[in-house]
């Protein structure tokens, strides 16, 4: 069926962000600290992401053990939630309403304009440019226009859908599974004394738990008395086909249930646990990885290497959750995340060329969706490695304005800029 309407265009800005979490809040606010106009939609109600809208309930570390290394715009955020518990704690629970007005301030006194329940559902992209975006939204579909884009939806779909290569996943296209996290009261941490996966065995002996899931993340402890909880796998979901994802959220639902007996059963502190709700969408790890220029792989985290065009460094181990139930999988989890992590003071460089994607002039990548192999996404996939990335692209799409071409940004300049916002660039101080 042949369907043709005229849009009309409701915005024309300097810089149009896609995607309001931990990346794209912080694209948003850099581009706008260098005096440039913004447009940031976000396809939920709220600002953070995964962080807030998925109910992650933990802050991955911001230092590598001796520096700060996720410093800036991200650090900021950081310094005006869960403030009783110190910068440099590794896990650091996260209350997602305190979050949510957070990202609502630092949006609102950077004069960005933005919108939610707003998504990119296509681009006109022409000889390598894009040349708009379609949104669709409440009032209906309309196009923004601007001079640089960046593309922080963590699916890399701007990208994609302008017709931009990506690598998705294993050999097979296969993903990490997903968690639908949650939120629970009535846990009393003082009784809380065994690791949670002790019982697991059993628990799959008991028919307790319907799939043999060994990897079990667990709950973070909020001081309210409200524990986070990443805990259970959806297995085999597509998280870029609506379909399978909608059936991941009611698997995400339903496995609750059995986690909370799971609990009850076998582990003190959690006899009277509480369900208070589960996130509005499934805490997706992994999905796109748009084609850059640079592809960030694993042997640079194990070289701990050091980049010209380095725009920020971070630590965080190589994190793939297990691919299926197999016992032998979760060994292999085990192994990979014990060795492929670093000592105090270690971590890599994340290259300005890895957030400039192969098939544009006019666009640039943060976030989960950068250009990695599939090692270095699983680590540089989490909060902090976003912000960081995220300052980074808004920097320099505000710098690219006037070059037309983001590879024509200088590189002193962009560093200055960033120094100028607190980022951490110890081998490229201007």
């Amino acid at each position: 069926m042949l369907y043709q309407k005229e849009l009309f265009q409701k915005y024309e800005t300097d810089v149009f962000v896609a995607g309001g979490g931990a990346a794209g809040v912080a694209a948003a606010v850099a581009a706008a600290k260098k005096g440039k106009s913004v447009f940031l939609a976000e396809s939920c109600g709220a600002f953070g992401g995964l962080g807030t809208s998925g109910m992650v309930p933990a802050f991955a570390p911001f230092d590598d053990g001796v520096n700060m290394v996720a410093s800036g715009i991200g650090l900021e955020i950081r310094k005006n939630v869960s403030k009783h518990v110190p910068l440099n704690t590794y896990w650091t629970p996260i209350d997602t309403e305190e979050l949510k007005r957070e990202y609502d301030r630092i949006i609102t006194q950077a004069g960005i304009q933005f919108s939610f329940f707003t998504t990119v559902y296509d681009v006109i992209a022409r000889h390598g440019r894009i040349e708009s975006v379609i949104l669709g939204s409440k009032s209906g579909l309309f196009t923004v226009k601007a001079k640089i884009y960046i593309d922080c939806t963590g699916d890399g779909d701007l990208c994609a859908f302008g017709g931009g290569e990506f690598e998705m996943g294993d050999e097979n296209g296969t993903v990490m599974p997903q968690t639908l996290c949650s939120l629970w009261a009535n846990i009393d941490r003082d009784k809380i004394c065994e690791p949670e996966n002790k019982y697991i065995e059993q628990a799959f002996q008991d028919g307790v738990l319907s799939f043999e899931d060994r990897h079990l993340p667990g709950f973070f402890h909020r001081e309210d008395g409200i524990g986070g909880g990443n805990i259970g796998h959806t297995f085999g979901v597509n998280p870029t086909d609506e379909v399978s994802l909608s059936k991941g959220m009611m698997w995400g639902r339903k496995s609750m249930m059995e986690y909370e007996t799971y609990y009850k059963t076998y582990l003190k502190g959690y006899e009277r646990m509480s369900l208070c709700g589960t996130a509005a969408i499934l805490g997706v790890r992994e999905s796109r990885r748009i084609t850059c220029d640079y592809t960030l792989n694993v042997n640079d985290f194990i070289s701990r290497a050091v980049f010209e065009d380095e725009i920020g460094r971070y630590c965080y181990p190589v994190d793939i959750h297990v691919m299926n139930t197999d016992k032998k999988e979760y060994e292999r989890f085990e192994k990979e995340y014990e060795t492929l992590r670093f000592k105090k003071g270690e971590s890599y460089g994340i290259p300005f060329r890895s957030l400039v994607p192969k098939s544009f002039s006019n666009v640039l990548v943060a976030g989960r969706c950068i250009g990695t192999d599939r090692q270095m996404q699983a680590s540089v996939r989490v909060m902090p490695g976003c912000f960081i990335t995220g300052q980074a692209a808004g920097t320099a799409a505000a710098l690219a304005c006037e070059a037309e071409d983001v590879r024509n940004v200088k590189l002193p300049e962009l560093f200055k800029s960033l120094q100028t916002i607190g980022a951490y660039l110890p081998n490229n101080e201007v």
